[in-house]
């Protein structure tokens, strides 16, 4: 990062004005200005939660409520407009999950200068949420939280349009501090510091008062890069007071749980059963301890026995994993209402490791599995109401039906894991018998698996791990933001083609003016090789997920050229043609474009029954329902949407009533460009359904009353015109994400007719009529299963015979039993029982099941067990073209060879490595 020597502004004139001093700890050797003398910071770990125990004349009680508007009214009073809270679920940015920090919000619209913000300066209290510290939660009593209001006040300088920087901001802070909250002027202290996230980063202060940090006031002036530093071309102050924070300053309670969650700590601990120590005695505890990185709960004991409460161990280590609970169900509250949905990945992933980490909190009280759901659906329930009328988490009461049922999806997901979790962990310790930092991270992202269960299960195996304290924090990093940090790309144009592309205008885009258009006249402004630009298209290129527009060029002469592919880059449209033009076509002329109207207009209205589908999904299943992905080509259209569960067969009924309901609605469509605050505060976020888009004015596609969104493709101008819509397909193909097919239009009796082909043949393969396939397929069906229940008595008798016929026929060779089989029938499924049984009675079975040849044997009934793994070495050393493997009682292998020639191989090695001789 630039030194600090580097930042002369920010060692503004206003604190000196004041009388602030710089000094330099003793303990930690940073400086720090302060109106009075000191020998060491305020801060921790230099010192302690002194606030806690000292009398503030002037500062009132304030509950969260009042905190958050004490700071909105502050700023409003101060000439900032004040912008709502954003989701904590990032939707506006491609590069983050979460919503981290207030400037979020802003990033890099804003920041960039791409877009104005909707205030210059603004005031916004922000709920955000950062896992990286989840592993601290509970353990420094309200320091750390999962989950978090930040009071911002944001300013953004440009050269043209100076706001305030330094001095400004830091009057802000003395001023609120002193007059609006009380504190006095001599117990503030500003200390130095840098911040940095969201790709921008800058110098900072920290606003700290008797060992609590209040607020960080940065002064964002620099974009990070790959760790590159370089100046931004607007100056943002990005600040971040914690509105938790002061809550608990003001009123000086045990920890910040007591404050945010008040009277719900004691229902949670009346529901949970636990207690903690008394009041006052908490506090002396929590002050004694606030200077040390307590690490874990089993380093607590160490610490509490140095200070002389060691009789309150219990107590206190209950009362740390109920502040964890409070924490983690708001969060988890936050994310769900805001429409996360839990899957192994991305912020699905996130909602997981807090759900999963909250369970381990009650496996750590001594309640079991069995009780999870029960429980905490109930603190849930009580998480929800307690912050009932208030509108940064009102959207809590609105989907509380949501959430409490993924929760309870969730957590019978993760017990039946834990039934599975403990075959896999033997299996796994079994074949590794010591295990780090990086297999425990990967068994919990594969299985789920926690690592205290691994490490308990492991201790019964006498293998001993080591697990990290801030286990749950590294895989929260790992997984804390997208691999890619870009939007992705829909071309796949040749680099050199891209290169030649960039120095292009913006291609005037005829298919969004007219996207009825089927004929144009336009220019050429480049040629290279079979590549071409047009100063104006109606040629729609790939992009949000639509297929492109193919057709063909009139060029001079009269001479017609196919147009294969349509690709776009930046706001460039490139044609690609069928051959090289270059002889043939020069820049300045003009051409006549044809669109194939037929793929267009498919295209068209699979397009616009991607949004009616998205809309009905929403209606039917909840809000939480977002695209995760979508295609549309002339054939059907394709819609992957986040969901908990598969969907029933109503489900699915309902989304296509729905969806063919808006279509014989005919509703006009609407097409709009707003820009990006305006459009997010008229129809919210739900507008990125395809994703971020950064730009000052967005596109907006509105089917009204009924969907809405940032969307680049080609619609109909009414719903009317798709004609309708089947589903065709519906299946899970993630955890989490539901992906549907359909059709509309034309395609429709297209699909019945091939359905009608299907229905024929089988008619006629079962010998009735296509009106009589119904009753045909029952009468089959019946005959199906009569036979089958003959059949499988037929096996049992059969069974019988062979069993006790094969047992006399077993062939000893040095004390093993063996035995030769070779399905000669085409039953796999009976031979493979008939040579389970024959293992039962202490045989080794060698079975040719015509595709493959299968070795084995019962572990419990051999008396001498062999390892087969052994003997296929030795077969493979004879016939080079074995491949197959196993394990010790059980291999499988294929060859060209006769199996019975290996069978007699067989029979020879396993009597050279016994040195004995057949019976």
């Amino acid at each position: 990062m630039p030194a600090m020597s580097d930042e002369p502004e920010f060692f503004g004139k206003f604190l000196k004005s004041l009388g602030y001093q710089e000094y330099k700890c003793r303990v930690c050797g940073e400086k720090f200005w302060s109106l009075i003398p000191r020998d060491r910071c305020p801060d921790r770990p230099c010192s302690k939660y002194d606030f806690l125990f000292k009398d503030y004349p002037k500062v009132r009680n304030l509950s969260l409520n009042e905190a958050r508007q004490k700071f909105i009214d502050f700023f409003r009073r101060n000439g900032h407009g004040y912008v709502d809270p954003y989701p904590v679920l990032a939707r506006w940015r491609n590069d983050l999950y979460l919503t981290i920090a207030s400037i979020i919000v802003f990033q890099p619209a804003v920041t960039e200068g791409i877009v104005d913000p909707p205030y210059n300066p603004l005031v916004i209290v922000q709920p955000c949420i950062r896992l990286e510290d989840i592993d601290e939660v509970g353990l420094t009593f309200g320091r750390h939280l999962s989950s978090f209001e930040m009071g911002g006040h944001h300013a953004f300088n440009k050269e043209d349009n100076y706001i305030y920087w330094v001095d400004e901001t830091l009057e802000y802070a003395y001023n609120f501090f002193t007059k609006d909250i009380g504190i006095p002027e001599e117990d503030i202290v500003f200390k130095p510091s840098w911040w940095e996230g969201g790709g921008n980063a800058g110098p900072a202060y920290e606003v700290v008062v008797d060992g609590l940090e209040l607020a960080t006031l940065v002064f964002m002036k620099y974009r990070v890069e790959n760790s590159n530093y370089s100046l931004m071309n607007i100056r943002v102050i990005d600040t971040g007071y914690g509105i938790e924070r002061i809550a608990w300053f003001t009123q000086r309670s045990p920890t910040a749980f007591h404050t945010i969650f008040s009277d719900l700590l004691n229902r949670y601990k009346d529901i949970l059963g636990i207690d903690e120590p008394d009041y006052h005695t908490l506090k002396s505890i929590v002050h004694k301890l606030s200077d040390i990185d307590i690490g874990s709960l089993d380093q607590l004991r160490k610490y509490l026995g140095l200070y002389g409460y060691l009789d309150y161990y219990k107590e206190l280590r209950q009362a740390i994993l109920l502040y964890t609970l409070l924490d983690h169900y708001r969060t988890l509250a936050l994310m769900l209402s805001d429409g996360i949905v839990p899957s192994n990945t991305g912020e699905g992933y996130l909602a997981r490791l807090v759900l999963r980490r909250s369970l381990r909190a009650l496996y750590q009280l001594g309640i079991v599995p069995s009780e999870y759901e029960e429980l905490a659906i109930k603190l849930m329930e009580e998480m929800i109401d307690y912050w009932r009328g208030q509108y940064v988490y009102s959207n809590f009461i609105k989907h509380r039906d949501y959430i409490l049922d993924v929760l309870s999806n969730e957590i019978k997901k993760y017990v039946e894991t834990l039934d599975r979790g403990v075959r896999i962990v033997d299996k796994i310790i079994k074949k590794k018998r010591s295990l780090g930092i990086d297999d425990l991270v990967r068994i919990y992202d594969s299985h789920g698996i926690p690592p205290e269960m691994i490490a308990n299960r492991a201790k019964e195996h006498g293998v001993e791990i080591s697990i990290p304290h801030d286990f749950y924090s590294l895989v929260a990093k790992k997984h804390g933001q997208p691999k890619t940090l870009q939007k992705y790309r829909e071309h796949s144009l040749p680099s050199e083609i891209v290169d030649w592309v960039s120095g292009f205008p913006e291609t005037r885009k005829l298919f969004h003016l007219d996207p009825y258009l089927r004929r144009f006249k336009a220019k050429v402004i480049g040629i290279k090789n079979n590549y071409v630009i047009l100063d104006q298209s109606a040629f729609y290129p790939l992009a949000g997920g639509q297929d492109h527009d193919v057709g063909h060029l009139v060029l001079p002469d009269n001479i017609r050229v196919k147009v294969k592919k349509v690709y776009k880059y930046g706001e460039v449209i490139i044609h690609e043609l069928e051959k090289d033009v270059g002889k043939i076509l020069s820049k300045g002329d003009i051409v006549e474009g044809n669109i194939n109207w037929l793929r267009r207009y498919r295209l068209m209205r699979h397009h616009t029954a991607t949004h009616i589908i998205l809309g009905a999904a929403r209606r039917i299943l909840g809000d939480h329902v977002w695209q995760a992905g979508a295609e549309k080509t002339i054939e059907k259209g394709r819609l992957d949407i986040t969901h908990y569960r598969m969907l029933t067969s109503e489900e699915i009924k309902k989304i296509e009533e729905l969806a063919n309901k808006i279509v014989d609605e005919r509703i006009d469509l609407r097409f709009n460009y707003l820009g990006k605050f305006e459009a997010e505060k008229k129809y919210g976020i739900k507008i990125y359904q395809g994703g971020a888009v950064i730009s000052k004015t967005l596109r907006i596609v509105e089917i009204p009353g009924w969907d809405a969104e940032a969307c680049y493709g080609t619609h109909l101008h009414n719903t009317g015109e798709v004609g309708g819509i089947k589903i065709i397909d519906v299946e899970k193909i993630q955890d989490g994400v539901i992906r549907l097919e359909y059709i509309a239009g034309t395609r429709i009796p297209e699909y019945s007719y091939n359905l009608e082909n299907i229905i024929e043949k089988i008619a006629s393969m079962i010998k009735t009529s296509p009106k009589q396939i119904l009753p045909g397929i029952e009468k089959f069906y019946d005959e199906y299963i009569e036979t089958k229940e003959i059949l499988s008595r037929y096996r049992e008798k059969l069974m019988k015979l062979y069993e006790d016929r094969l047992a006399q026929e077993l062939i000893e060779v040095c004390g093993y039993k063996i035995i030769y089989l070779y399905n000669d029938i085409g039953d796999h499924r009976f031979y493979r029982d008939l040579a389970l049984n024959i293992s039962r009675r202490g045989a080794i079975i060698f079975y040719d099941s015509g595709k493959y040849i299968e070795v084995f044997y019962d572990p419990a009934r051999l008396t001498r067990p062999i390892d087969l793994r052994t003997v296929l070495n030795e077969l493979i050393k004879k016939y080079p073209d074995i491949r197959g493997g196993g394990k010790q009682d059980h291999i499988t292998f294929r060859s060209n060879i006769s199996s019975k020639e290996l069978f007699n191989s067989f029979r020879r090695i396993l009597s050279e490595m016994n040195s004995c001789e057949e019976n």
